[in-house]
């Protein structure tokens, strides 16, 4: 009978243990997916952000373009006709991104079918539409992995919730083997899930 006592009171420790430990995970686990949650829309927020900013950038190199090709239109015009002071007076209105890229022409002997060919040709607003637009695609992977991090938290969360099913069964007037049996089965399924926690990232 004492030896009865004894084996229910070790049971009874590990079980209050267990019980104890698993409850704590359990909301630890649920405090990591909400915070990951909260991450995951601040990432997808800056993606977007991002996106418009990258939009506008482009609108801007687009404008620019269009400036920079009829400006030179009329210049190949003023030039075919040899009217000298209008190209003059044309040149003079040239964009400095465009300059740049016409005197890189010029020095290549008009290789090239023309100043907007040239690699030194880079309209305002090229440069932080592809800058703007790489941030919104690194922004939006962040997202992803963020929103899996909730997801392998909340399946922890299940994972835990299997202890508690596990450990609240082996209390029950069952045989000495079945609640062994149970209360085992639930030792392990929490060394497993505390073994996976701790590969996981924290969030504060």
């Amino acid at each position: 009978m004492a030896e009865e006592q004894s084996w229910h009171k070790v049971v009874d420790v590990i079980t209050v243990f267990v019980l104890s430990i698993t409850a704590v995970l359990t909301a630890w686990c649920g405090f990591e997916s909400s915070k990951w949650g909260g991450e995951m829309s601040i990432a997808f927020s800056q993606a977007s952000s991002s996106r418009i900013q990258a939009a506008a950038a482009d609108g801007e190199a687009r404008d620019a373009r269009l400036y920079d090709l009829n400006i030179y239109a009329q210049w190949v015009l003023a030039e075919a006709d040899g009217r000298e002071e209008l190209v003059s007076f044309i040149e003079e209105r040239f964009s400095t991104e465009f300059r740049v890229a016409f005197d890189a022409w010029e020095a290549g002997d008009r290789a090239e079918r023309g100043p907007m060919q040239m690699a030194e040709y880079v309209p305002p607003g090229t440069l932080e539409a592809q800058e703007l637009s790489d941030r919104a695609d690194a922004k939006f992977d962040e997202a992803l992995e963020n929103n899996q991090r909730g997801d392998n938290y909340s399946l922890l969360t299940v994972l835990f919730a299997l202890v508690l099913f596990l450990t609240a069964m082996s209390q029950r007037d069952l045989t000495r083997r079945t609640r062994l049996a149970l209360l085992s089965l639930a030792i392990v399924v929490a060394v497993v899930g505390i073994g996976l926690l701790l590969t996981f990232p924290i969030k504060i």
